[in-house]
C-alpha cells in the first residue's frame, strides 16, 4: 500500500513538472500565436481582440493555472489556428488511436524481432549467426528512423509495390488495411529499437546462463528447454522489459517523424502542424499526452518487472 501511494505521488509530481516545462517552454519559444493565426499584417485591434479571446493577455501564471485546471478535466482549450477554434480535446481523441496503433505495431515488431535475434545470438555465441546478428544490430542502431522510412518506401513501395508509400487506413475502418498501410512506418520505427532490444537480451541471456541457480536447475534433471524457458529466459527478461520501457520515449519521437514521412494523421503530425502554426494549446496537449503515455508505460514496466523478479516482490 505504501509503495503504491509513493508511486502515485511520484507520477503526479512528474506530470506536474512536465506540464510546467511544456507550458513555459512554449511561452519562451519565438513567434507570436496571434500573428501566426491572423497574419503578419493584421491590424493591432484584431490582434488585441484575438489575445483577449484566447486569454493570451493574462499574466503567464494565470494562463498556466487556467490551462492546467482545464487539462485535469480533459479540457485543453481550443485551437488557435484551425478554423472555428476546434476543441483540442476533440483533435487529440481523433488522432490518438492512430498514433497508438502505429506505436503498438512498431513495439510488437521490435519485440518479436529482438526476441528471435537475441535468443539465437546468445545460443550461437561466437558462431557465424551470432556475428551476423550482432553486426546487423550495430547497423540497426546507426540508422535514423526517417532515413530508413525513405529506404523502405523506395524498395518496398516504389520499386516493388508491395505496400502503400503514403497514407494510412484507420483500424476502425479496416484492420487488414491498417496492418498493410502501417507496416512500413511501424518497421521504420521498430528496426532501431529491435537492434537495441536484441543486444540487451543477448547480454542478459549470456549473463544468466552462468548463474548457480541455472546449474542447480540442470542438476535436478530438468530438460534443456525447461531450464531455458523457466529459468534463463524468465530472469533475462527483467533487463529486457526494463529497456523496452525506457525506449518508449524514443518510440514516440520516432512516431512524430515517421507520421510526417508517411502522411499518417496521428498525434505526431498534429504536433508538427501546431508547432509551425504556433498553436500553443495543440502543442501543449500533444506533449502532455505523450508524457502521460510514457509515465503509464513506465509504471506498467515496473509492475511487470516486479512480477518477474521474486526479490522485488519480497
Amino acid at each position: 500500500m505504501r509503495r503504491g501511494v509513493r508511486r502515485a505521488g511520484i507520477l503526479l509530481l512528474t506530470l506536474l513538472a512536465g506540464a510546467l516545462l511544456v507550458f513555459f517552454a512554449m511561452k519562451a519559444a519565438p513567434g507570436d500565436p496571434a500573428l501566426s493565426a491572423l497574419g503578419e499584417n493584421a491590424r493591432p485591434e484584431l490582434v488585441a481582440a484575438f489575445r483577449k479571446l484566447h486569454g493570451l493577455d493574462l499574466p503567464v501564471w494565470q494562463q498556466f493555472l487556467s490551462w492546467i485546471s482545464g487539462a485535469l478535466v480533459g479540457d485543453f482549450g481550443r485551437s488557435l489556428t484551425l478554423a472555428g477554434g476546434v476543441p483540442v480535446g476533440e483533435l487529440i481523441a481523433s488522432r490518438l488511436p492512430v498514433t497508438a496503433f502505429v506505436g503498438l505495431y512498431a513495439l510488437l515488431l521490435a519485440a518479436t524481432i529482438s526476441l528471435v535475434a537475441g535468443t539465437i545470438a546468445a545460443l550461437q555465441r561466437g558462431k557465424a549467426a551470432d556475428t551476423a546478428l550482432t553486426s546487423m544490430a550495430v547497423l540497426g542502431v546507426s540508422m535514423p528512423d526517417f532515413w530508413l522510412g525513405y529506404v523502405l518506401i523506395f524498395f518496398l513501395a516504389l520499386n516493388f509495390p508491395i505496400f502503400p508509400s503514403y497514407g494510412f487506413v484507420s483500424p476502425v475502418d479496416s484492420l487488414p488495411g491498417a496492418l498493410l498501410s502501417g507496416f512500413l512506418p511501424a518497421l521504420a520505427i521498430a528496426a532501431p529499437m529491435a537492434a537495441v532490444f536484441s543486444r540487451v537480451l543477448r547480454a542478459a541471456l549470456l549473463d544468466v546462463m552462468h548463474r548457480p541457480y541455472v546449474t542447480a536447475s540442470r542438476s535436478i534433471g530438468h530438460s534443456g528447454a525447461f531450464v531455458f524457458i523457466h529459468t534463463i529466459l524468465r530472469n533475462a527478461l527483467i533487463p529486457y522489459v526494463t529497456i523496452i520501457g525506457l525506449q518508449v520515449r524514443y518510440l514516440l519521437g520516432g512516431v512524430v517523424v515517421i507520421e510526417r514521412v508517411f502522411g499518417i494523421p496521428g498525434l505526431g503530425s498534429l504536433m508538427v502542424d501546431g508547432a509551425f502554426g504556433r498553436d500553443y494549446p495543440v502543442i501543449q496537449a500533444c506533449a502532455l499526452t505523450f508524457l502521460v503515455i510514457v509515465l503509464m508505460t513506465n509504471l506498467a514496466v515496473d509492475l511487470l518487472c516486479t512480477r518477474l523478479d521474486p526479490k522485488a516482490r519480497a
